[in-house]
């Protein structure tokens, strides 16, 4: 996703100490962008990545098809785990 191409509608306010705030504006300044841009762009990418394995996986034509056959195998009936679910805890 590209910052460059959405519409900034939003406001994110960011509170830190002066050393950082130096740090951010000499890698902003290094990669000729302003301390915002550079921030959401890092941002966007540090999200994604931390969110990547919880949107997208890769399995071989192996695992694949071991998913696969989990998938479509019968559901086995778990009687203790119908009734715990089915009756009242202890908090009601």
């Amino acid at each position: 996703m590209s910052t460059l191409n959405l519409s900034k509608t939003e406001r994110i306010d960011v509170r830190t100490s002066s050393a950082v705030k130096q740090l951010l504006q000499e890698a902003a300044a290094a990669c000729h962008k302003n301390v915002s841009e550079f921030l959401l762009d890092v941002g966007v990418t540090a999200a994604n990545q931390a969110l990547a394995d919880r949107r997208h996986f890769t399995l071989n034509d192996e695992q694949w098809q071991a998913f696969k056959d989990a998938l479509d195998r019968p559901v086995n009936t778990k009687p203790r785990l119908k009734k715990l679910i089915s009756e009242p805890g202890v908090l009601g």
